[in-house]
């Protein structure tokens, strides 16, 4: 059974299911637009997610069957009613962009179930997601430039690396809406389920990652990361840097017996 816990706010719930963390942006009267709530909310757990041993994966998801519709500037720039919100909001320096995952994103992987408007900002924080689950009626897009704004979330930069440059000028030049079947097409999500389903696909995934061995997952991501532009033999110094200490690791031999003993692994992260 999930957990709530502490570090959730009035519009961030934060839960803890065995290795998962579950966190919903919970605003569905404005759609889960941010606030200054939900982004000190996710600040906190992409913090937790990530310092939390025993944590092994996230997933974001928006409640009432909305995933994000963007930034409510006016919301943003109040000051919260809840004590503990203003204190962290003095405490985490940029927390608006690490809640947006712009900066500092988790170190485990983090998996969007995504259902109805996922648009400006949502878009962006599906971009900042390591897996993203889509539902079939979602509306997707990053409308800054039709309003005169620009995706400070990282999309300008991130998008044209995660897909083919033309189809991401399409989509940032334009402001138009994307379906999901479109943005499978160009490789921008993992996966489109019936409506409604979204959040338990990913849990499904979640499960899949949570029983691989974390040292490995966490390793492979971080290469991702640290490699990314850079030339091949630089990049493979980095990867043996991170993957000798996970091949020599306890959970390396674990999963070794396990296969010859044909049972499933049990992993510690040592």
């Amino acid at each position: 059974m999930a957990e709530r816990l502490p570090i959730s706010t009035p519009h961030c719930t934060v839960e803890r299911d065995g290795h998962v963390v579950i966190v919903t942006m919970n605003r569905p009267e404005a759609r889960n637009a941010l606030s200054t709530d939900m982004l000190i909310g996710m600040a906190d757990a992409w913090a937790y997610i990530s310092d939390t041993p025993d944590v092994r994966v996230g997933i974001l998801t928006g409640a009432a069957g909305q995933f994000c519709a963007g930034a409510d500037l006016k919301a943003m720039g109040r000051p919260s009613e809840d004590e503990r919100v203003r204190r962290r909001a003095s405490e985490i320096e940029n927390f608006h962009w690490k809640g947006l995952l712009r900066d500092c994103r988790p170190k485990k992987p983090l998996i969007s179930a995504i259902e109805g408007y996922a648009v400006a900002g949502g878009t962006e924080l599906l971009v900042g997601t390591d897996i993203r689950v889509v539902a079939e009626g979602a509306t997707l897009g990053l409308y800054e430039a039709k309003r005169g704004l620009f995706p400070m979330g990282g999309c300008a930069i991130r998008l044209p690396r995660q897909i083919p440059y033309a189809l991401a000028m399409d989509i940032l030049l334009t402001g138009r809406s994307v379906t999901p079947g479109e943005a499978l097409r160009m490789g921008l999500i993992n996966r489109i389920v019936p409506d409604g389903q979204a959040l338990k696909t990913a849990r499904e995934i979640a499960d899949d990652i949570a029983s691989c061995g974390p040292l490995a997952v966490q390793a492979i991501l971080e290469t991702y990361r640290r490699t990314e532009g850079l030339p091949e033999a630089d990049a493979l110094r980095i990867s043996d840097e991170l993957g000798w200490p996970v091949i020599g690791s306890a959970d390396a031999k674990e999963g070794a017996r396990a296969f010859k003993e044909k049972r499933p692994a049990v992993f510690t992260g040592e």
